[in-house]
């Protein structure tokens, strides 16, 4: 994401081989589509780093801080995005997908139940004066509420649609904080409702000094807001995790056990060489009690120490659903994937899976390590876009390829949960990640992994959805319900008539192995194209459960339509749209 210089670094980690290989590695599974690494050799993974919160705090009732921003002064202009930074990656032709489920199942997925809009770039202007782009929705459902994020607004709704708080800026729930960086408009927000607690995590990290040496240097931060009770309205313990001199991009968080996970992708700005991935456990008892005396621990995956191809663009790390915990002092599992087409490095496709662990007590002990590989079947995650890295998918009407749709915002990494469950005797978790599944069509590719109680890892089913009907579909998100049935969301646009939309699909626990089977729904139709010039899309979107029936998926993604383009002219209109469905038999 910044500037230049720091492109031309991350393009050479991007050209770096395996490098230093890592120690006391399970060797990977031996497969017939694929030979393995040899077993890895030297523990790399360095030293974990403990650390209490630079700050904390409490805050007045959101509900009041609403009150006191329509108060303020006018709005004031949106800080610019950071430009993602990161591999710039080269096609090098399309790669036979082994996954591809190219039928197009029988509709049998039901409609939609809530179906409202969420927040949009509009809000961005009338909040803060401006418009941003990519707009990261995100948003996570509780008991009675339903909390969307996006750059770089905020809001809280009913589950009828309802606008109960907000749109307020990201900086309006730090205003007053320690940390002042935190208050600032950063984004990369993430909400998760943590279902075993009754709290509500909002985050957002820093990025003040990303232009160094343009600016001065400065300390970054992870800024996560837990709420005192499951009021979403209500107050909120503030607490800020520094990241030292590398800047936390993209961080993904999950609710575990006794932590709460943060993986981030980490790119040094007093030192440039640094290019890695963030790995880190918050002290989630004390955070839920308000204690500001709370711990973080990281670590950090770094390149030249780390084989590139094992951390690739990031990993995800797990997220538990349900009311169920994972099983007591078990490791939290952090995936990512590798691609042999994609110059990190790897000689064979596979789902690479870390386990983390942190015991926190007087003397606190954590670690890091991959566990094993699993060799999937060939994907190829490198889309053929032109005339920049981003300018992939052709939308309606759209002859300049400059405004074409961006498919891949990190190429080897799977997108935006790893969402776990316990059931049984096993652990599940499903995940995707958007792949050019055929010959320039984007589709997406979802595994479902499984952990049995000897702590063994399989790759229990794996598909690539993409109908030949000519419709791209990516940027997706998976999750399951207590049934073990399994639905993904996604984005959809093709060349010549569908405009960029939101549906979903779907299959039921004892369905063929690898097979969406319920057919494909519809959320909302676009009826606009997104005309801006630097192609983002995404970077995320979110599909969660109810924790009211367990059973009810809630989905957040964003789309086009002409009143909303008409309102941008820098063609960045974009809205987001939020709904839920639930699959049969549950």
């Amino acid at each position: 994401m910044i500037d230049g210089s720091q492109r031309r670094q991350i393009r050479r980690l991007a050209a770096l081989g395996v490098g230093i290989l890592l120690a006391s590695l399970l060797p990977p599974a031996h497969t017939a589509q694929a030979q393995p690494e040899p077993t890895p050799a030297a523990a790399t993974t360095g030293s974990p780093v403990f650390r209490e919160a630079s700050a904390f705090d409490v805050t007045a009732p959101l509900r009041d801080v609403a009150r006191d921003s329509r108060r303020s002064a006018a709005p004031q202009a949106p800080p610019a995005i950071p430009e993602e930074r990161g591999p710039r990656l080269r096609d090098r032709g399309h790669t036979a997908d082994r996954a591809v489920q190219a039928k197009k199942p029988r509709r049998t997925i039901g409609g939609t139940n809530a179906n409202f809009e969420g927040l949009s770039n509009q809000d961005n202007f009338t909040v803060l004066g401006g418009r941003v782009n990519p707009p990261d929705p995100v948003g996570d459902v509780g008991p009675n509420h339903y909390v969307e994020m996006v750059n770089l607004v905020f809001g809280v709704y009913a589950k009828n649609g309802r606008l109960l708080l907000g749109p307020l800026a990201l900086g309006d729930l730090w205003a007053g904080f320690p940390v002042d960086e935190c208050t600032e408009n950063s984004g990369d927000p993430v909400v998760l409702y943590d279902q075993r607690a009754d709290r509500w995590i909002l985050t957002q990290f820093t990025t003040r000094g990303s232009d160094y040496p343009n600016e001065p240097a400065n300390l970054f931060y992870n800024c996560v807001a837990i709420s005192t009770t499951g009021d979403p309205t209500g107050s909120y313990y503030r607490y800020a995790f520094n990241t030292g001199y590398n800047f936390p991009d993209y961080p993904k968080y999950g609710v575990w056990d006794d932590s709460y996970l943060i993986t981030t992708r980490e790119f040094g700005t007093v030192d440039p060489s640094v290019y890695g991935v963030g790995v880190y456990g918050l002290e989630r008892d004390r955070m839920i009690a308000g204690d500001p005396e709370a711990r973080a621990v990281s670590f950090l995956l770094q390149d030249g120490r780390v084989p590139l191809n094992l951390i690739g663009d990031g990993l995800l790390p797990a997220d538990a659903d349900g009311p169920k915990a994972p099983p007591a002092g078990s490791s939290a599992p952090i995936v990512g994937t590798q691609d042999d087409g994609a110059g990190y490095g790897a000689t064979f496709d596979a789902v690479n899976v870390w386990e983390f662990n942190v015991t926190w007590n007087a003397a606190p002990t954590a670690s890091v390590g991959l566990k094993t590989q699993l060799p999937t079947a060939a994907f190829d995650s490198v889309f053929p876009c032109q005339p920049t890295a981003r300018d992939c998918l052709p939308q309606p009407g759209i002859t300049n390829r400059d405004q074409y749709l961006d498919v891949l915002s990190y190429r080897q990494r799977p997108t935006w949960r790893l969402a776990y469950r316990t059931f049984g005797s096993y652990e599940s978790m499903v995940t995707n990640q958007s792949v050019e599944a055929l010959p320039g069509q984007a589709g997406i590719r979802w595994w479902e992994l499984r952990r049995d109680r000897r702590g063994t890892y399989t790759i229990r089913q794996e598909g690539t959805f993409a109908p030949e009907d000519t419709v791209n579909r990516w940027m997706g998100s998976i999750a399951q319900d207590r049934k073990g049935n399994i639905a993904l969301g996604y984005s959809v646009v093709n060349g010549t008539d569908v405009y960029p939309g939101i549906r979903y699909t779907g299959r039921l626990a004892g369905d063929r192995r690898g097979q969406l089977t319920l057919g494909e729904a519809t959320v909302v139709n676009g009826t606009a194209a997104q005309t801006s010039l630097n192609s983002r899309w995404g970077d995320y979107s979110s599909l969660n459960v109810d924790p009211v029936d367990d059973c009810t998926f809630w989905y957040v993604n964003e789309y086009y339509t002409q009143a909303g383009a008409a309102q941008a002219p820098t063609g960045n209109g974009w809205q987001t749209r939020i709904a839920s469905f639930r699959l049969p038999h549950c």
